[in-house]
């Protein structure tokens, strides 16, 4: 084996380590949400106050906003009214730019107009888009205030049942498949069959 096949092998194997332990992160964070739904009553409205008003505003009561503005307190009300100002600023300055009603933050889309198709219809479609950006904002690594090193670094959050089966596919995905027949007359010698049989063990 020559050194550029060393190296390209080991480059190969600290790839394949880092994209595990990149999978392996999310699965982690995951797992984090599944055990803590707390997480998403936190002040999560101001990590895109534009698309909580889309998706969690809009199909609130009076009382509803009303019970949230006294929970939220007077700092947690001005901070979500500068935020939400700031980024219908930011969204009409790049809709005059650029000719288009959408701007992009990490996969979430801030909107002033927004197409009707693009709305949710229920409340409850609403909350599970919602539940769902966020989610995904989460996995990514895109909140900035949550310690994400506690949780990717925890064998807490493993599901050793779903590792285990994901080593028992990869393991299997390698093997070449064999059948073994014990002849007649060999006295219990076994020889390989090569070729189809027709028969296939799954």
């Amino acid at each position: 084996m020559t050194p550029d096949n060393t190296r390209t092998s080991s480059e190969n194997n600290n790839t394949d380590l880092e994209q595990f332990q990149r999978i392996r992160a999310k699965n982690r964070r995951k797992r984090y949400l599944d055990t803590h739904p707390e997480y998403f009553e936190t002040a999560l409205e101001l990590a895109d106050p534009l698309l909580y008003d889309r998706l969690i505003r809009r199909f609130q009561t009076p009382a509803e906003r009303e019970a949230e503005r006294r929970s939220k307190g007077f700092s947690g009300i001005l901070e979500a009214d500068l935020l939400r100002s700031e980024a219908r600023l930011d969204a009409s300055k790049e809709k005059s730019s650029t000719a288009c009603k959408v701007r992009r933050k990490p996969s979430i889309a801030n909107t002033i107009d927004e197409h009707p198709e693009d709305a949710p219809k229920t409340k409850e479609e609403g909350k599970e888009r919602w539940l769902y950006e966020m989610t995904m904002r989460f996995i990514r690594g895109d909140d900035d205030d949550f310690d994400y090193k506690g949780v990717d670094e925890s064998e807490e959050f493993d599901d050793r049942d779903e590792e285990i089966r994901e080593e028992e596919e990869r393991y299997f995905e390698q093997e070449e498949p064999e059948w073994v027949l014990e002849e007649p007359g060999t006295s219990g010698e076994k020889s390989k069959l090569t070729g189809e049989t027709g028969i296939q063990d799954f």
